[in-house]
């Protein structure tokens, strides 16, 4: 029998995750009370059919008993059930913006502020983030980009390094992305906005990227970012770091920064660290044109 715990912070994609491991075929129980956990998969694992994966959701609405649930894993794991925690994360700012969208109330809120509710939970959940086998920052994922983190972890049976990766262009002219954890600049490449025929196209067209690319300066930068990145990573899961922008910009973050971009997350994308590219101003200087 597979166990796996979801669990993490309020608003940051347990449901979603129980609804895709039931779509899997996982017998899904949200919110269960902490003295029955070791009975429940006591049953379970006493079924001959039906129960053979199980996935658990615990959060803070367990309330004080939550206190209980380490001896509980230890008990877990002296009668050998196999089970894996999956904690779910995201910054302070993402989860303010949740509520205020879903206008639901923090558990831990009550009157109070919404921040001051969300500081509180990391409080009473930092045991078991620290005993979590998988940790996904949901801050910058979309939904659909989430349910993929999730099946090549529970379904296609990929290693996870706890660190998802965002490669961010952006255009300096509007300025620097607030959430970049690493900037760099291209705008020592020549620019394409000052060839006629190349002006209109974008980083994700292949003049454009032969245009870019076709300068040593721009393959050797690639070179040396991909080594950087390739020495911090380890580094950074090492330190419990679990998202990670990588932002590269050009003055209108249309061209350069966007190929660039796409370069450095093709790469990326081959090793074993999750990853997504993003294009945050490619289509600016068109909108304010109309």
């Amino acid at each position: 029998m597979k166990m796996v715990i979801v669990t993490g912070m309020s608003g940051a994609g347990k449901s979603t995750a129980l609804n895709v491991l039931e779509d899997e075929g996982y017998y899904c129980v949200d919110n269960m009370p902490i003295s029955l956990v070791v009975k429940f998969a006591e049953l379970a694992a006493g079924q001959e059919e039906g129960y053979s994966d199980i996935a658990l959701g615990i959060d803070i609405r367990s309330g004080n008993a939550l206190g209980e649930f380490d001896e509980v894993l230890d008990e877990l794991s002296r009668r050998h059930y196999r089970y894996k925690i999956l904690y779910l994360d995201s910054s302070d700012e993402v989860l303010v913006k949740r509520y205020k969208e879903t206008r639901r109330t923090h558990p831990l809120a009550k009157d109070d502020r919404v921040d001051k509710g969300i500081a509180r939970e990391r409080k009473k959940l930092e045991f078991l983030k620290k005993r979590a086998d998988y940790i996904i920052d949901t801050s910058q994922l979309l939904t659909r980009e989430f349910k993929q983190e999730l099946e090549k972890i529970f379904i296609q049976g990929e290693h996870y390094n706890n660190l998802f990766v965002t490669v961010l262009s952006f255009g300096f002219k509007y300025g620097i992305p607030s959430d970049a954890d690493l900037v760099f600049d291209v705008r020592f490449l020549p620019n394409p906005y000052y060839v006629s025929e190349l002006k209109p196209l974008t980083g994700n067209d292949k003049a454009i990227q032969d245009y870019v690319m076709g300068f040593k300066a721009a393959r050797d930068f690639l070179d040396k970012i991909t080594d950087l990145v390739a020495f911090l990573l380890p580094n950074y899961v090492q330190e419990g770091k679990n998202s990670l922008v990588i932002a590269i910009g050009c003055t209108g973050g249309k061209h350069r920064s966007v190929t660039l971009a796409n370069a450095l997350a093709d790469r990326l994308k081959h090793t074993e660290y999750g990853c997504k590219v993003e294009h945050r101003d490619i289509d600016k200087d068109t909108k304010r044109k109309k």
